[in-house]
């Protein structure tokens, strides 16, 4: 068996990572391993855009160890992957730029605006997001196809 194993090139990671797709975040947790989760993203201007719970463990873990990485994996038969490192900025909560950001990323992974919006309206009360952004300070991206 011959295994295929290349790096891609600039302009298809860009257009790897405009595809919507799940990527799966690494915080650094206090006194233990990585914490892993997966989350939706939005990649724009060379950056990473996320959208976080304040009430999750990765938005405690980003307030006291700003680093971040990120795995963007393809789905089978997909055998493509970008892994991003940087550190998180988060933007100013209620502003223009946090809105705006968290809708776009949201609606990219809806049909329409009334799903995304409906989307955003089923978080529970009192739940407040974090847009957190990532300027990749490194990124991999390997073609295993």
């Amino acid at each position: 068996m011959v295994y295929k194993h290349s790096r891609m090139t600039g302009t298809q990671i860009e257009d790897f990572l405009r595809t919507p797709r799940i990527a799966v975040v690494g915080t650094n947790a206090s006194g233990r391993g990585p914490q892993l989760t997966p989350v939706w993203y939005l990649y724009e201007n060379s950056r990473i855009y996320l959208s976080i719970s304040e009430n999750s463990a990765k938005y405690r873990n980003l307030i006291r160890d700003p680093r971040i990485s990120i795995c963007i994996p393809g789905v089978h038969p997909d055998a493509r992957a970008v892994m991003i490192y940087g550190n998180a900025v988060l933007a100013q909560k209620n502003s223009a730029e946090h809105d705006d950001i968290d809708w776009r990323l949201t609606r990219r992974y809806y049909d329409s605006d009334e799903e995304a919006q409906a989307f955003l309206n089923s978080a529970p009360a009192g739940d407040k997001t974090a847009v957190v952004i990532v300027a990749p300070n490194k990124m991999l991206a390997e073609d295993y196809n």
